[in-house]
């Protein structure tokens, strides 16, 4: 594998802690599939309450009582 200067000083610093070189390699690739799946699940949930014609109502209703609330300027 070669890592380019960016990814060699970000291995660096996970080294500073004390890890290994392997540990730090280990970390770094499932905490990056963890972020990549919970952007997938983030922007799924995102879709479903996109399509939920209640929830835009709701939001929509919630947006206007804001902006009645608001002081004038």
């Amino acid at each position: 594998m070669r890592l380019d200067e960016h990814a060699l000083q970000a291995l660096g610093q996970l080294e500073a802690t004390g890890m290994s070189r392997s540990d730090a390699i280990r970390k770094a690739l499932v905490e990056a599939a963890f972020r990549l799946q919970d952007m997938k699940t983030l922007a799924s949930e995102v879709a479903a309450l996109e399509a939920d014609e209640d929830d835009r109502l709701e939001m929509v209703a919630v947006a206007d009582l804001m902006e009645s609330l608001r002081a004038p300027e």
